[in-house]
């Protein structure tokens, strides 16, 4: 059942859900722009490397949860996954025309319910030191830096790696 925040709607969708798959397009764009100086095109060993450690088995995935507008248009999306035993947060994004309304605060604590509720006791994230936006959100709601872990150590060693302990359910 979606769930009513402020002036839009949280909704848990399939990981292939149009518009959750529309989102991450829209954060793949976002991301080439700020990172493509980063990754030369001839370095193609890199690029695998990196593609690689970013790729998200849709078996993994445990919640992918997008907001709503009013109206149906999708204004952001995360998903949680499963990875090693850890629960990872994957893929936050928010349309630029929905930031500053609290959405990406709303599904991160949605994402932290659902784990929660499934027993997990710390969600662990990674993101990238030309981020400062959301590397603001995670310290503002809680989070934690630690140190960078494993896909990410050698393929992307400009991550920035976060954790929030959580109170998981009896």
């Amino acid at each position: 059942m979606p769930e009513r925040t402020a002036d839009f709607t949280l909704e848990t969708v399939a990981w292939t859900d149009p518009r959750a798959i529309r989102l991450r397009e829209v954060m793949d764009e976002e991301m080439h722009d700020r990172y493509a100086t980063r990754m030369p095109a001839d370095d193609i060993e890199r690029n695998n490397a990196l593609m690689a450690a970013l790729s998200v088995d849709p078996a993994d995935v445990a919640a992918t949860v997008v907001a709503l507008d009013s109206d149906g248009t999708p204004l952001g999306h995360a998903a949680l996954r499963l990875l090693r035993g850890e629960w990872e947060v994957k893929r936050v994004v928010v349309t630029t025309a929905a930031r500053g309304r609290g959405v990406a605060t709303a599904i991160m604590a949605e994402l932290a319910r659902i784990a929660e509720a499934a027993g997990a006791s710390r969600l662990i994230l990674q993101t990238g030191d030309r981020q400062p936006e959301a590397v603001a959100l995670y310290e503002k709601i809680g989070y934690s830096r630690i140190p960078i872990y494993e896909p990410y150590v050698e393929a992307i060693p400009f991550s920035i790696c976060f954790e929030k302990v959580l109170r998981p359910a009896a």
